[in-house]
C-alpha cells in the first residue's frame, strides 16, 4: 500500500519537498516502511513543477487535486487565508488528511480547521508553520505533555533578527540594514509582516494555544515592530547588560494567558540573547521538564521542507497503519487573554527631544504624575545640534501608566521631534 500524495505550492518550500520525496523515497520505505507517492502537483507556473521534474504532474486547478478520490494526503504550500483557506477546508471535507505549513492561516481559522478535521475523521498536520525546521509543534503535543507549561518565549521571525543582529553589531541603521536584508533575500519587498510583528504574532498565537491548551487567535495577541529602533538602543542595552530581540511571549499566569509581541531587552547571560542573524530559537519552562530551548535555521527551503515532511511521513504512517487521527489541539480550557494594558514590567524609552532647557524637568513631571518612577536618565546628542537623544529607564510600571505618559507628552508642543522608541525589560 502506498500513501498517494498531491501537493499544491511549488515555490521555494514545495520544491524542497519535491526533491526530499524524489531524493529519499527509497530510503522512506526501506528505513521506516512508509512508502509514499507524489500523483499530482498544483500551482500558478507549470515551470516550477519542469525544475524539478515533476511537469508530468500538475495541473493548475487545485480542485484536481482536494477532490481526487485516490489522494489520501494534501500538502498546501501556497500561505495566506483566501485560497489556501478553501483548499485545506476542501480537501478536509474530502477525505483527505492535510500537512500545511500556513501559520497564518493556523492562527486565524484553525478552530474551523480542526473541527471539520475531526468530524471528517482526517489528520491536520502543521510543524513547518513555527519555527522553519525546528522541532517545536510535535515536542508540544507529544513529548511535554506531561508537563505544565508556564511560559513560551521565541525568536521566531528570521528577517528581524538579522536587522537587530547587523544593527548591534555593525551599527547599521534601520533603513541601510533593511535595504540589506532585501537585497539579500531575507525580507520581501514589502516588509510590513515581518518588522511590524504580524509574523511572529501569529506564530505565537499557534504556540500558545498548544501549549496552554487554549484557543489564542492573532487577533489577541499585541504586536509591535521594530521600525523605530535604532543603533543607539542597542548600544544602550548592551552597555545595561542587555541583548534587544523581537520576542514573542506567552505566559500561563493566574489570570489567563499573557501573549504579546514587541521589541524587548533580555539580559545577556540568557540563551536567546545570544540567537543572532536569521536564526530562530524557542524556550520553553514546564513544571516537570524546566527550562528547554529549541534552536535552529527558522526558514529556508529545506529547514521549512524537512518540517513539512517530517509531518508528511508521520501522517502517512498512521494512514498505513490505520492509526485513528492524532489529536489536533488540545485547546480546551478556554483560558482569558490578559489585557496588554495590566502588564507590569520595566521600560527603556527613547525620545528625540529638543535641546533646550526645561524638557528634562517637563518629561520627569509627566512620569510622576501617571505614577511612573524613573531608575535612570541619560541624554545623548545627535546629528541635529539643537535635538538630544532622551533615554529613560523605568523601575516597574503598568502598560496602561506608560501609555498615559507618552500621549501626554506627544500632546504637548514641541516636545517630541520624532516616534519614540519602547523597549519593554524581561527579566
Amino acid at each position: 500500500m502506498s500513501v498517494k500524495i498531491g501537493l499544491v505550492g511549488t515555490g521555494t518550500v514545495g520544491g524542497g519537498c519535491i526533491d526530499i520525496i524524489q531524493k529519499h523515497k527509497d530510503d522512506f520505505k526501506r528505513h521506516y516502511g512508509i512508502d509514499i507517492e507524489l500523483v499530482r502537483v498544483c500551482s500558478l507556473d507549470p515551470a516550477e513543477a519542469e525544475a524539478h521534474g515533476v511537469g508530468h504532474l500538475f495541473t493548475p486547478d487545485f480542485h484536481e487535486i482536494t477532490t481526487d478520490p485516490e489522494i489520501d494526503l494534501v500538502i498546501e504550500l501556497i500561505g495566506g487565508t483566501g485560497v489556501a483557506r478553501t483548499i485545506v477546508t476542501e480537501a478536509i471535507k474530502n477525505g483527505k488528511n492535510v500537512v500545511t505549513a500556513n501559520k497564518a492561516l493556523m492562527a486565524t481559522a484553525g478552530e474551523e480547521i480542526f473541527d471539520l478535521a475531526d468530524e471528517a475523521g482526517v489528520e491536520i498536520a502543521f510543524e513547518a508553520s513555527v519555527g522553519g525546521g525546528i522541532p517545536i509543534i510535535d515536542p508540544l503535543k507529544h513529548s511535554l505533555i506531561s508537563n505544565e507549561i508556564s511560559s513560551v518565549l521565541g525568536i521566531v521571525n528570521g528577517t528581524t533578527n538579522y536587522m537587530l543582529t547587523r544593527m548591534a553589531e555593525d551599527g547599521m541603521s534601520y533603513d541601510d540594514v533593511l535595504a540589506e536584508a532585501q537585497a539579500k533575500g531575507f525580507a520581501e519587498a514589502d516588509p510590513t509582516a515581518d518588522v511590524d510583528g504580524f509574523d511572529a504574532a501569529a506564530k505565537i498565537a499557534i504556540l500558545a494555544s498548544i501549549a496552554f491548551n487554549s484557543r489564542v487567535v492573532m487577533s489577541d495577541v499585541h504586536n509591535e515592530g521594530i521600525r523605530s529602533i535604532q543603533p543607539i538602543d542597542l548600544a544602550t542595552a548592551r552597555s545595561m547588560g542587555y541583548a534587544v530581540k523581537l520576542l514573542a511571549i506567552g505566559h500561563r499566569l493566574p489570570e489567563g494567558i499573557d501573549v504579546r509581541v514587541h521589541p524587548t531587552m533580555i539580559p545577556l547571560s540568557h540563551q536567546l540573547a545570544h540567537v543572532n542573524g536569521v536564526d530562530n530559537a524557542i524556550y520553553v519552562t514546564g513544571d516537570a521538564v524546566g527550562e528547554t530551548m529549541f534552536f535552529g535555521a527558522g526558514a529556508g527551503s529545506g529547514p521549512a521542507a524537512s518540517a513539512v515532511m517530517g509531518d508528511v511521513l508521520e501522517v502517512s504512517r498512521h494512514i498505513m497503519l490505520g492509526v485513528p487521527p492524532i489529536v489536533g489541539c488540545t485547546c480546551t480550557d478556554k483560558l482569558p487573554i490578559v489585557s496588554m494594558d495590566n502588564l507590569e514590567t520595566r521600560y527603556y524609552m527613547r525620545f528625540v527631544v529638543p535641546d533646550r532647557t526645561g524638557v528634562l524637568a517637563k518629561s520627569a513631571e509627566v512620569f510622576a504624575r501617571n505614577d511612573v518612577s524613573l531608575r535612570s536618565v541619560v541624554q545623548e546628542g545627535t546629528a541635529s545640534r539643537d535635538a538630544v537623544n532622551l533615554i529613560f529607564v523605568t523601575h516597574t510600571a503598568c502598560e496602561k501608566n506608560i501609555r498615559a505618559a507618552l500621549a501626554e507628552l506627544s500632546a504637548m508642543d514641541d516636545m517630541l521631534l520624532a516616534e519614540p522608541t519602547v523597549i519593554r525589560v524581561e527579566d
